[in-house]
This record gives structure tokens, C-alpha cells and sequence, in this order.
């Protein structure tokens, strides 16, 4: 089969209350400490990683766009995740949210196993009723563990089934070495996760449900009980410094039990580039934040992104044998690409590669092709061109009728 390789042009492309700090370092332990013990493509590495030194024993940094690591230390050793668990909770959440499972404005109802939990909390009792949206806040932002149980409870039957779902979608992520045991990361010797899963996790809820950035985001908000006591207001504040300490900070989630240490996975936004450093088992509260703005900072500092976002209109395909002459076709996905060498991105040349035809049937989503990417003479990446519609194979019926169309117009 003959292909057709048409070239294209290049495509250019306040400070912290002290109290807080303390509270972080010397009541988490009686509060966490007890609590917490792609998309289709597949991840790739850099080939010129950062260069970063970092205290902790864990930590990997990514590229949200492209799923591309920029820099791993012992990223694939199994470890207790503590509350870095909870961005799973939240993914499954706002996922039911999107599939119209559940909705914000929806009351959840507060059991008593969720009032239970006792850790991290925000101190919901038994029989009282929260938004979706209010318990969302509380475990972004308080990371709290009732919260966490309440939702899963509301959304699965029992968290039970609801962490089967969390195992479930960590293996769709391609998370091969995590194991959930629970929703909101109490220590078992069995809830084991690793720092590139953790950022495998990050990006998905990171790339697709960009809402969590507005919830990750609040310092501060208030919150009512409202019970059979009556109802009163209750302060929730961000367990993660970086919100105020790091201009570019976007969120997502800390962690820590005196098993699992300090632990955080930090995204954060600047230009057109957003990344993930995941931090685990840090000495202390402050090292952690400062080995994440560390990872960040030298990931903002080297890295330069390429989007294909001025493509080319794509041809017509000829079909061979099929009920219609031709079927139109469409790029499957984007394509982005990380430099950390300084490369000029603006020198990336196209190639698409197509067949003259294709033969019917021809499904919705089969692959007939490629536009191929390549930088200073080396490939550094490809998209899939697929079919837009499907092309049932022509019967003899059909040829009949095409020729009775042209003897008897």
C-alpha cells in the first residue's frame, strides 16, 4: 500500500500565620497521624531529566499536558500515601459528578460510621446533612475523613465498594503498584501507593476536572453544622502551605502520619505550563514545601512546552468497496511535547502519513494513519488519524442500485 507523506511548515508554537505552621507540624500527628495510615497515552521520560536535590526520600516531577517525568527518585518503591490518598477520592468524585451520578446541590447524609472516623475530621455527626459540594471543600481543603467516608458511602453504598472502585480506576491509570485499602488514607499495611502512581493520579484529576483547582484553592472558608444541637459555623484552612507560600500553586493534596512521614503532591501553573511534584515521606512539614518549590522551580525554569494547535485540515479518505466513496477523517488526540535541553520548539516539523484508501467496513475510531513530529532529525512523538464515521461494506444490492443511479438518472 502506497504512503502518502505531506510535509507542513513549522508550528511556533501573605506570608504564612506562624500559628498555622506550628499547628501543622505539632497536632497533625493527633489529628492526621491517626487518620491517614494517559489519559491513554503512555508516560514518558525526558531525556534530559532536572537537575534537582531534594531531602526527601520520594519524589517525582511531571508534566501535566504530556504525562512526560521530568525527574524521579525512588518514584516506583511502594509506600503509605497517608491523605495523598484522597485525591483518588476526589477524582471518583468528580467523576460521579460528570456521569450524572450525583450532583453539588445534592444532601448527603452523615452516618455513623462516617461521623466515626476521628483523625483529620471536620466533626459531622450522625444524621447531619451536607451539600456535595460542602463535603468536596472539606476533604480538599480540611482533608477531612468523615467528609471522605460520607461521600463514598452516598456514592457507592459503602466504602467498601467505593474503594473496589478506587482499585478499579487505579489500574485503568496504569497505578500498578498502588492498593487502596480505604478511602481516606488510614495506615494498613496493605494501603500502599508510590510516587509516580501518585502523580499518575494527580494529572488525571489535574487534566480532566480542572474544577478541583477552585476547591484546592480556598485558604480559608466556614463552613454550618447544622444539627439536632442546633447549628454553628466551623473554620476549615488549607492543610497545604504552598497556596500562600508559592505564586504558582494550584493546589492538590498533603499527607502525613508518623508511618507515612510528610507527604504532598503540588501542582502548580505558570504560562502555559503546569506541572505535579509529588513529595513522600518528608522529615517535616516545612521540608516537604521546600523540596516541592524546589522540583517546581527547576522544572519552570528548563522546561519549554510544544501544542500542536494550528493543525492542518485533514483529507477526505477513499474507501474501497464500502456503501459510501469515502469517509471523513479526524485527529484522535492532541500532541504536546516537553524540551528541557533548549531546543527551538518552533523547528518541530509534520509529516502526515496516509494510505491512498482504505478498505470497507470501516469502523467509527479505526486508525488509518499518523502525523508524525519531528525535532533536529529525530522523531519525538506521533497522533493517531482515525475515521469519523463508519462504512458498512457494500452488498450486491448496493451495486445494483449505484447502477441503476447512472444508466437512469
Amino acid at each position: 500500500m502506497l504512503i502518502l507523506s505531506i510535509a507542513f511548515q513549522p508550528v511556533t508554537a501573605a506570608a504564612e500565620e506562624e500559628f498555622l505552621a506550628e499547628q501543622e507540624e505539632s497536632t497533625q500527628e493527633e489529628t492526621e497521624s491517626t487518620e491517614e495510615i494517559p489519559g491513554g497515552q503512555e508516560q514518558m521520560v525526558a531525556e534530559h531529566q532536572v537537575a534537582a536535590e531534594v531531602a526527601a526520600p520520594h519524589a517525582l516531577l511531571m508534566e501535566v499536558s504530556t504525562g512526560t517525568i521530568l525527574m524521579g527518585k525512588a518514584e516506583d518503591e511502594k509506600l503509605h500515601p497517608a491523605s495523598v490518598t484522597k485525591i483518588m477520592t476526589l477524582l471518583l468524585i468528580l467523576e460521579a459528578i460528570e456521569d450524572g451520578k450525583i450532583a453539588l446541590t445534592d444532601m448527603v447524609t452523615v452516618s455513623e460510621h462516617a461521623a466515626s472516623m476521628g483523625g483529620s475530621q471536620v466533626y459531622l455527626e450522625p444524621f447531619e446533612q451536607q451539600t456535595v459540594e460542602t463535603m468536596i471543600k472539606c476533604i480538599a481543603v480540611a482533608s477531612a475523613n468523615d467528609a471522605c467516608v460520607a461521600m463514598a458511602e452516598h456514592i457507592s453504598g459503602s466504602e467498601g465498594d467505593f474503594v473496589k472502585q478506587m482499585n478499579i480506576r487505579a489500574a485503568e491509570l496504569g497505578m500498578t503498584n498502588t492498593h487502596f485499602v480505604n478511602c481516606c488514607g488510614l495506615d494498613d499495611d496493605a494501603h500502599l501507593t508510590t510516587a509516580k502512581d501518585v502523580a499518575l493520579m494527580s494529572r488525571e484529576l489535574l487534566l480532566n476536572h480542572p474544577q478541583i483547582h477552585q476547591y484546592c484553592t480556598i485558604w480559608m472558608e466556614n463552613i454550618i453544622h447544622t444539627t439536632a444541637r442546633g447549628s454553628f459555623e466551623f473554620g476549615l484552612t488549607n492543610t497545604n502551605k504552598l497556596i500562600r507560600q508559592y505564586e504558582y500553586a494550584t493546589g492538590l493534596k498533603t499527607g502525613y502520619t508518623s508511618v507515612a512521614g510528610f507527604c504532598v503532591s503540588a501542582s502548580a501553573k505558570k504560562d502555559d505550563i503546569e506541572l505535579v511534584a509529588v513529595i513522600m515521606g518528608g522529615a517535616d512539614s516545612k521540608s516537604r514545601f521546600q523540596d516541592a518549590i524546589t522540583l517546581l522551580n527547576s522544572g519552570f525554569a528548563c522546561c519549554s512546552l510544544y501544542q500542536d494547535v494550528d493543525r492542518a485540515a485533514l483529507p477526505d479518505m477513499p474507501v474501497l468497496g464500502g456503501v459510501e466513496d469515502q469517509v471523513a477523517l479526524e485527529y484522535a488526540e492532541d500532541f504536546s511535547y516537553v524540551s528541557t535541553d533548549g531546543s527551538n520548539l518552533s523547528e518541530i516539523r509534520r509529516s502526515l502519513e496516509l494510505p491512498e484508501s482504505v478498505d470497507a467496513p470501516v469502523q467509527k475510531g479505526d486508525s488509518v494513519g499518523k502525523v508524525t513530529y519531528v525535532l533536529n532529525g529525530k522523531t519525538i512523538g506521533s497522533a493517531r488519524i482515525t475515521a469519523a464515521a463508519g462504512v458498512e461494506k457494500a452488498a450486491y444490492r448496493d451495486y445494483l442500485k449505484r447502477a441503476f443511479h447512472i444508466f437512469l438518472p
